[in-house]
């Protein structure tokens, strides 16, 4: 019920949405454990606020770790992506999700922290791409 009074409360802000569903990863994994109910719930509000898959799929990543996950599916582009589609994709996110936008807002610490582990899963995708890639 609050998920979707917010999803339609910031429907036309989704970096909002995805900042509060970033939050809620943060509680989820507080206790060192990312359990499946809890993936499961957080799927579900993702959906209810209105994310596609491959958006459910790149957030979840960029909580997972950046060894964990695959640096397409955290930057959520395809493999058939081009370079320049590739870091544009990057540049977007790194930009959506810098601490200093948060900081700026008047964010707590915690949320702060969140934004800094997510921007280094970020880069270090777009690192690991781009070393496949041979991008410099």
């Amino acid at each position: 019920q609050y998920a979707r009074q917010i999803g339609a409360m910031f429907r036309d802000r989704p970096h909002v949405l995805e900042d509060l569903l970033d939050g809620l990863f943060y509680i989820a994994k507080a206790d060192g454990v990312f359990h499946p109910n809890e993936e499961n719930y957080l799927r579900s509000v993702a959906g209810i606020f209105g994310f596609s898959e491959n958006d459910w799929l790149r957030i979840k990543a960029g909580h997972v770790g950046p060894d964990a996950g695959d640096p397409y599916v955290i930057l959520g582009v395809s493999r058939a992506v081009s370079d320049i589609e590739l870091k544009t994709a990057y540049r977007t996110l790194v930009s959506a999700n810098h601490p200093d936008r948060l900081i700026a807002q008047g964010m707590p610490e915690e949320f702060i922290n969140v934004a800094n582990n997510k921007v280094a899963t970020i880069n270090d995708a777009y690192d690991r791409i781009a070393k496949q890639r041979g991008i410099t």
